[in-house]
């Protein structure tokens, strides 16, 4: 096979040796990617049965898999902008450090194919979808992938490079810690400690990501960031996934001849011509035949309450933006049947 060189700006990429085996692994990444979602699917369920594999068998026949997708679609939305943007940034420093030999390396490939909109789009859902704690590290990536396209273009003038690789970084930096600096106190002084390096130390380390490291450190500083990110990130998609609700919760008012009146609570499987089916937290399955059914009712997710309770202005450190642009159903009561509480009598069933 011939040598191949491709110039982009101050960037090289040439393949010296012909190596059969670097389209055999991207085929093969490209062969397990899409497994990886239907494993996340079929964990959830064997999850939620409690590890029972009828149960398992009996959602896999009634749960509807657009429901599940879209489960884990909102769940992980996050994921998707921080590999874009942590390839773009790591691959990049690998090619203005090294930027003669960059063919054999799958991340410095990577980054030099991205187009810019990927980065444009991968930034605006990340701007939505991440924790407020998590926005000084999104424009410290921000102005790295700025200063870093700089480099790799064409050498233009001093001044203008100096002040996009290190005028930038450093005006960013201090506007973010004009506007984080009462949440960091807040932090200190509440002995959240990580939440106040979240807010406080990434702007510090925007004007290093957007020079070249010694070539001999390259693919250390930008390799082994990546593995352990590529090894850590399954397990935090598949716990984050195991958490998602996929099933409604739902209370249901039961009277049985000769008994009181009873609220069952758990989560509605399906209801056919004869029984409900729901799952109750003990990963039991109940069938209430529908003449026993008084009255039912969906009740409400409880909102997630801030670990911490820290803001930054007003807004909780926890909190995407997404979840204040949304609109969101207001609940004003709490019906009792999802308290476990029978509806008082006269009252109109759900």
């Amino acid at each position: 096979m011939s040598d191949v060189e491709i110039h982009t700006g101050m960037v090289s990429k040439e393949r010296v040796l012909p190596r059969t085996s670097y389209r055999a692994e991207l085929n093969w990444l490209l062969a397990v990617l899409p497994g990886f979602p239907l494993l996340l699917l079929v964990l959830r369920l064997w999850y939620l049965s409690r590890q029972d594999m009828p149960t398992m068998l009996l959602l896999v026949q009634y749960i509807n898999p657009l429901g599940m997708i879209g489960a884990l679609f909102i769940s992980l939305s996050w994921t998707i902008p921080a590999a874009i943007l942590l390839v773009r940034v790591l691959g990049g420093i690998l090619l203005v450090s090294v930027p003669g030999r960059t063919a054999t390396s799958f991340l410095a490939v990577a980054a030099l194919r991205m187009p810019g909109w990927v980065v444009v789009i991968a930034t605006g859902i990340a701007a939505f979808t991440w924790q407020l704690r998590m926005l000084p590290l999104l424009m410290m990536l921000i102005v790295a992938i700025l200063g870093l396209t700089a480099v790799q273009g064409e050498p233009g003038d001093r001044w203008v490079m100096r002040w996009v690789t290190l005028g930038v970084p450093v005006a960013v930096a201090i506007l973010v810690w004009i506007f984080v600096w009462p949440g960091v106190v807040a932090a200190v002084r509440a002995g959240d400690h990580t939440t106040a390096l979240l807010l406080a130390a990434p702007p510090l380390f925007g004007p290093v990501l957007t020079g070249p490291v010694p070539e001999r450190w390259a693919r250390i500083a930008t390799h082994w960031p990546a593995l352990a990110c590529a090894f850590a990130l399954p397990f935090t998609v598949g716990f984050a996934f195991l958490q998602a609700p996929v099933l409604p919760d739902t209370a249901v008012e039961v009277t049985t001849e000769g008994e009181p009146v009873r609220v069952i609570r758990g989560q509605l499987i399906a209801v056919d011509d004869t029984s409900t089916t729901m799952l109750q937290e003990t990963g039991q399955v109940k069938f209430i035949p529908n003449g026993e059914v008084t009255s039912k009712t969906l009740c409400p997710q409880a909102a997630d309450t801030p670990d911490s309770g820290l803001t930054v202005r007003g807004w909780p450190v926890e909190a995407p933006a997404l979840e204040w642009i949304a609109p969101a159903r207001p609940v004003t009561q709490i019906d009792p049947r999802c308290l476990g509480r029978p509806l008082e009598r006269g009252a109109s069933g759900g």
